[in-house]
C-alpha cells in the first residue's frame, strides 16, 4: 500500500436504515478482519462526527448510488472502498441483465441499450419490466419457449422468486393487490432452467492486492423452509483472470469466466460513471425446456456478498504466503444452530432477518497439497 493508504482507517458502513443484525454484524466482522490483514486501524461503524478528518477505507453493505451519497462518504473512486458505485439505483440490480420488452416500454433514467446489446450472447433469454402494462406482453413472448422465472430486481439471496408455467399463472400474479408496485419497482422475467449449477466468478482489488476466483454456490433452507443462499466454494488466485485461466479448469468453468469478463467489460463501457473494487458475477448453467444446455450471467454484485468472507480469507492466505499459487476457500451460511467445525473461522452467529438463527463461517484448504 502507498503511504497515504497506510494511514486509512477501515470502517464498516451499513447503508440500509434499520438493517438486520446479521448484516451489520457481518459487515463489522469483515471490516475488522480486513484491517488486521492490511495492518490498518479498524474504525468500527461509520460515524460522520467520529471519523471527520480521517482517511477512510469503507466497506459499505450496498453499492453506493449517486454522487451525493459518494460525496458525503468522501468516496471518489475504487481505492476508497471495497464495493462499488453507480449513478442510478437500477444499475446495481439484476435489471441490467436483459433488454426492455420494446422501444416504447418504460425505462428508468440512465438506461443503456448499449449494455444489453453487449451482453446479449452471455445471458439467458429474458426481459426487464418496469411498468405493469409492459408485464403481460413480455411474459407472453417468453412463455412461448417454456417456463419463466419471475425475479424482483431488488430481492437478494433468491428470495421472492417464483416460476411461472403458463399465461394463466402469470395473469394470477397480475391480479394480486401488490402487482403494480412489484412491476413498477422492476422485475426480471427470465427463462427457467433445470439441473442447474450456479458459478461464482469475480475479482477484488484491495490496496495493492488483486485476487480473481471461480467456484460454485449452493442453496440451503432458512428457518421458514425457503431456499436461500447457503454458501460458495471458491478457487482463488493472486492476480487477474489470465492467472486464473492458467490453472487446470473444466470447460464449463472456463465458459463461466469468459461470460463474466464480457459482462464486466460491458459495464465499464456502457455505464461510464460506474466503478467497483469488488466485482462478483453469478453464472447459471443448466437445461432449458427443450433439453438444450444453456449458460448465462444472472446478475452482478458490486458490494459485500455471501462470498466476501471467503475472499478475505484467501487474501490473508496470499499475504501470509507470498509464493502461494492458488487456494480453496469456502463461505458457509447455515440456519441450524451447531458448533463451529474444526479449523473454521466464525464470521457471524446470531439472529437472522427471516430466521431465529444464522451461522456464517469460512474454511480454507490448500490447492495442491
Amino acid at each position: 500500500m502507498t503511504p497515504t493508504q497506510r494511514k486509512k482507517w477501515v470502517v464498516a458502513h451499513s447503508t440500509r436504515e434499520g438493517a438486520p443484525q446479521h448484516e451489520v454484524g457481518t459487515n463489522l466482522a469483515l471490516a475488522r478482519w480486513l484491517a488486521q490483514i492490511l495492518g490498518l486501524k479498524f474504525g468500527g461503524s461509520y460515524d460522520p462526527q467520529k471519523h471527520v478528518g480521517h482517511e477512510l477505507y469503507l466497506l459499505p453493505t450496498q453499492t453506493l448510488v449517486g454522487a451525493a451519497q459518494a460525496l458525503a462518504l468522501n468516496v471518489t473512486g475504487p481505492q476508497d472502498l471495497w464495493g462499488g458505485y453507480v449513478d442510478h439505483d437500477f444499475i446495481c440490480t439484476k435489471a441490467i441483465t436483459h433488454s426492455l420488452p420494446g422501444p416504447e416500454a418504460s425505462a428508468p433514467k440512465g438506461w443503456s441499450p448499449v449494455f444489453c446489446e453487449r451482453v446479449r450472447t452471455v445471458v439467458l433469454d429474458g426481459l426487464s419490466v418496469f411498468a405493469l402494462e409492459d408485464a403481460l406482453p413480455a411474459a407472453t413472448r417468453l412463455l412461448d419457449s417454456g417456463p419463466i422465472r419471475l425475479k424482483p430486481v431488488h430481492a437478494c439471496a433468491g428470495r421472492g422468486q417464483e416460476v411461472i408455467h403458463s399465461l394463466d399463472e402469470f395473469e394470477a400474479v397480475l391480479a394480486r393487490p401488490d402487482a403494480e408496485h412489484l412491476f413498477n419497482s422492476g422485475v426480471v422475467l427470465e427463462q427457467d432452467l433445470s439441473d442447474v449449477v450456479t458459478h461464482s466468478v469475480g475479482q477484488s482489488f484491495i490496496g495493492d492486492h488483486v485476487i480473481s476466483y471461480c467456484g460454485q454456490q449452493y442453496l440451503t433452507r432458512d428457518g421458514h423452509g425457503e431456499e436461500v443462499y447457503g454458501g460458495s466454494n471458491l478457487l482463488v488466485v493472486p492476480g487477474y483472470y489470465e492467472d486464473l485461466l492458467k490453472l487446470d479448469l473444466p470447460d464449463n468453468v472456463r465458459e463461466a469466466i469468459e461470460q463474466a469478463r464480457v459482462f464486466d467489460q460491458a459495464a465499464d463501457e456502457a455505464y461510464p460513471g460506474f466503478y467497483a473494487s469488488r466485482r462478483n458475477y453469478d453464472i447459471v448453467q443448466g437445461l432449458d425446456s427443450d433439453g438444450q444446455r444453456r449458460s448465462g450471467v444472472l446478475e452482478q454484485s458490486w458490494r459485500m456478498g455471501g462470498a466476501s468472507s471467503a475472499e478475505v480469507a484467501a487474501l490473508q492466505s496470499f499475504i501470509n504466503n507470498p509464493g502461494l499459487r492458488a487456494i480453496h476457500v469456502s463461505s458457509v451460511e447455515t440456519y441450524v444452530d451447531q458448533p463451529l467445525p474444526a479449523d473454521a473461522i466464525e464470521v457471524y452467529r446470531g439472529p437472522a432477518e427471516n430466521s431465529d438463527f444464522l451461522l456464517k463461517y469460512v474454511t480454507v484448504k490448500s490447492y495442491d497439497g
